[in-house]
C-alpha cells in the first residue's frame, strides 16, 4: 500500500512540475516572435534542420507533408541548429533562403538554435526531459529528428533522423 501511495505521489509531482507546450516561444527565422499557444487545437511537428546534412533532403517530403495535411489542422515548425558536424553554418538569412530556393519550403522555419548542451533552446528542453512534458526522456540523435505533439499539447512520439516524413507510424499520428 506504501508503494502504491509513492507512485501516486511521484506521479502528482511529474504533473505539476510538466510545463505546457503552449507556455513556449521561439523567434521566427525573420526574427519575430512566435507563441506556440497559437497552435492550439493543431497536430504539430518538430524538426531540428541543417542545410548540409545526409538527411537534407527530407526537407522536400516535409514540405509535401505539410502541404498535405496543413488545412487539418497540422503545422511542421523547422529549427536549424548546427550542433551535429556543423552542418548548418549559415545566418539565419541564409538558411531561409537555402529552404526556400532548393525545397520550397513553406511551413514555419525558426531561427537557429541549440538543440543539446548547456545551450539547449527552452522548446528542445520541452521535447527531451519527462520532467517538463510529462511523457518521455529522448535524447537528440541527429538532425532531422521529428517530435509529434497532439492537438491538445501533449507529445505522442519521437522519431529519428531515418525516418522519412511520410512513414506509416508518423502518417497514423496525423
Amino acid at each position: 500500500m506504501k508503494i502504491i501511495f509513492s507512485l501516486l505521489f511521484l506521479f502528482q509531482v511529474m504533473t505539476i512540475n510538466a510545463q505546457s507546450f503552449y507556455d513556449l516561444e521561439a523567434k521566427t527565422i525573420d526574427g519575430k516572435t512566435f507563441k506556440f499557444e497559437q497552435l492550439k487545437g493543431k497536430k504539430v511537428m518538430i524538426v531540428n534542420t541543417a542545410s548540409k546534412c545526409g538527411y537534407t533532403p527530407q526537407y522536400a517530403d516535409l514540405e509535401k507533408l505539410y502541404e498535405a495535411y496543413k488545412d487539418s489542422n497540422f503545422v511542421i515548425i523547422g529549427f536549424p541548429a548546427n550542433d551535429f558536424l556543423r552542418q548548418e553554418p549559415g545566418t539565419n538569412e541564409e538558411i531561409k533562403s537555402f529552404c526556400t530556393l532548393n525545397y520550397g519550403v513553406t511551413f514555419p522555419m525558426m531561427a537557429k538554435i541549440h538543440v543539446k548542451r548547456k545551450e539547449i533552446h527552452p522548446v528542445y528542453q520541452w521535447l527531451t526531459k519527462k520532467e517538463k512534458n510529462g511523457v518521455l526522456d529522448s535524447k537528440i540523435k541527429w538532425n532531422f529528428q521529428k517530435y509529434i505533439i497532439n492537438e491538445n499539447g501533449k507529445l505522442l512520439n519521437v522519431f529519428y533522423s531515418k525516418t522519412k516524413p511520410f512513414d506509416e507510424a508518423i502518417l497514423k499520428l496525423l
